[in-house]
C-alpha cells in the first residue's frame, strides 16, 4: 500500500523501560540492529498497527505497555534504488513513518522473539536513549534523529548520553529443544553472530 508520492506508511515504535533505555533489536543472522518497525496494513490505524507490530515482532502486549507519545506528523525517508526491488522501481520511493514512545511496564521476560514462525529478531538489550546515529544506516539517520528528538519531550527524565558507562547484555532467543551452542550460556542460542558484550558496531538494515 503506496501513497500518491509512492510512500508506504509505516510504524517505527521506541520502547522505553524504567531507566529510559530503548529497546534495541539484533535482526535474524545479520550483524544490524534497530527499532522495531513494520507495515500499516489498509484499514488499520497506526496505533493499531503499532500493537500488532509490537506483538508480532518481540511478543508484548497491549498490557505490557503504555503509550507515552507519538509523532505529531509522518516522517519520511527515501530508500536507494538498489535497495528497492525491481518490479517496484518507480513506484516505490520509501517509508513514511508515525513514532510511538512506549513505556514497558512488564518483565523483561515477557519478551518473546519466537512468537511467529520467522521471527525479525534474534537478540535484543536495552540501550541508552540516544542511540550513536553515526552507525545507523545513512539514509534513516534524520528519521531516526528527528524522531528521538522530538519524543524525548515527554521523558520524565533526562535520557543518558550515548557515552554512558553502562554496558549491556544482549538476550538471545531460546532454542527449541534446551540445548545451547558452544559458548552460550544455558537456554540460550544464537541464531546469527553476535556480541553478547553488547556495544558492537550497529547497523540498520534497510528493509522493514
Amino acid at each position: 500500500m503506496l501513497d500518491r508520492e509512492g510512500f508506504r506508511p509505516n510504524v517505527g515504535i521506541i520502547l522505553l523501560n524504567a531507566n529510559n533505555e530503548v529497546w534495541w533489536g539484533k535482526r535474524v543472522r545479520e550483524h544490524s540492529w534497530q527499532f522495531p518497525q513494520g507495515g500499516i496494513k489498509y484499514g488499520e490505524t497506526p496505533e493499531q498497527a503499532m500493537y500488532r507490530e509490537l506483538e508480532e515482532e518481540i511478543g508484548l502486549r497491549q498490557e505490557h505497555v503504555k503509550i507515552v507519545g507519538r509523532t505529531r506528523d509522518w516522517l519520511r525517508y527515501e530508500v536507494p534504488d538498489h535497495f528497492i526491488k525491481r518490479e517496484i522501481r518507480g513506484h516505490y520511493r520509501g517509508q513514511k513513518q508515525i513514532w510511538f514512545l512506549l513505556r514497558m511496564v512488564a518483565r523483561d521476560n515477557e519478551v518473546n522473539l519466537r512468537l511467529t514462525d520467522h521471527p525479525e529478531f534474534d537478540a535484543w538489550r536495552w540501550h541508552d536513549y540516544w542511540v550513536p546515529l553515526d552507525v545507523v544506516i545513512e539514509f534513516k539517520r534524520d528519521v531516526y534523529q528527528r524522531a528521538l528528538q522530538e519524543l524525548s519531550r515527554f521523558l520524565s527524565w533526562p535520557a543518558k548520553g550515548q557515552h554512558g558507562e553502562r554496558r549491556h547484555s544482549a538476550r538471545y532467543l531460546r532454542q527449541p529443544h534446551g540445548r545451547s551452542q558452544p559458548g552460550a550460556k544455558a537456554g540460550q542460542e544464537l541464531l546469527g553472530p553476535a556480541n553478547p558484550a553488547g556495544p558492537e558496531p550497529l547497523v540498520l538494515a534497510p528493509n522493514k
